[in-house]
């Protein structure tokens, strides 16, 4: 599906970002980018109209229009990068909320008291499953001996992406990583499932990496044995049609079908 020619520029930012005063707020994965002006910036450098929105409402239109998400009127798409954020499409059109935070699903709770979250609150499930929050666990945690510091070059090197290419290979504490990731997520979805009543959920970055086997697959059976058969019947999990160029995609969507 080709996207039409358009003049605008399309940028997607972490949120919160305010719409209506053209700020991004206080984003928790971007210190010191406090209440800056994205797209006056961007306009006056470009000299061209410039289109902001949050990053996982930007990454759900691509998915919608372009990818996994065509022909569903509703449907979350998650973000599982550095943070956690959703992107909400509900009765066929874009759900932005209040400051267009609708989606910040990463701060959902999974874990009363649990650990502390990169926005200062304790156990948020982007604590748990979120890239920046795992990275750190598995550079304190990971055994010298492990196949994941092997391909990382030593565990202060880890990243989730080792724990993902060892748990391939059958590393123990990897598939044992996996497990406790797929748990705590599938605790967020069921939540989410409950909420949002989606016909399809779009999982990115790292559980689209993991696959089927790995991820994709163990979250879809815990989160349809929990929620509710009416809600479970017809409820697709999915990784993301786009990979690696939904970015890509996203900045364009936004250009064409943003506010």
């Amino acid at each position: 599906m080709a996207l039409e020619a358009v003049d605008a520029v399309g940028v997607a930012v972490p949120g919160p970002f305010d719409p209506e005063r053209d700020l991004l707020l206080d984003p928790p994965n971007l210190p010191g980018w406090k209440r800056v002006p994205v797209g006056r910036i961007l306009g006056d450098a470009l000299g061209r109209p410039v289109r902001v929105e949050n990053d996982a409402n930007a990454a759900a239109l691509a998915e919608w229009r372009l990818g996994a998400g065509r022909g569903v009127s509703h449907m979350v798409l998650l973000t599982m990068s550095t943070g956690i954020g959703a992107g909400l499409i509900l009765d066929g059109r874009l759900l932005r909320g209040l400051r267009s935070s609708a989606g910040e699903v990463g701060h959902t709770t999974v874990e009363w008291g649990g650990e502390v979250c990169g926005c200062g609150r304790r156990g948020c499930l982007e604590a748990y499953c979120g890239g920046a929050s795992w990275t750190r666990r598995l550079r304190a945690l990971v055994p010298p001996a492990s196949r994941v510091a092997a391909l990382a070059g030593g565990r202060e090197a880890a990243r989730p992406e080792h724990v993902v290419a060892a748990a391939r290979e059958g590393d123990a504490f990897a598939r044992a990583e996996l497990e406790r990731f797929n748990a705590y997520l599938a605790r967020g979805l069921v939540n989410l499932v409950f909420t949002l009543a989606p016909e399809l959920v779009v999982l990115g970055t790292i559980p689209s990496r993991a696959g089927e086997e790995l991820c994709i697959g163990p979250v879809r059976r815990q989160v349809l044995a929990e929620v509710w058969p009416s809600l479970a019947r017809g409820l697709r999990i999915e990784p993301t049609a786009l990979g690696g160029e939904l970015a890509d995609h996203a900045g364009l969507c936004v250009a064409r079908y943003g506010a």
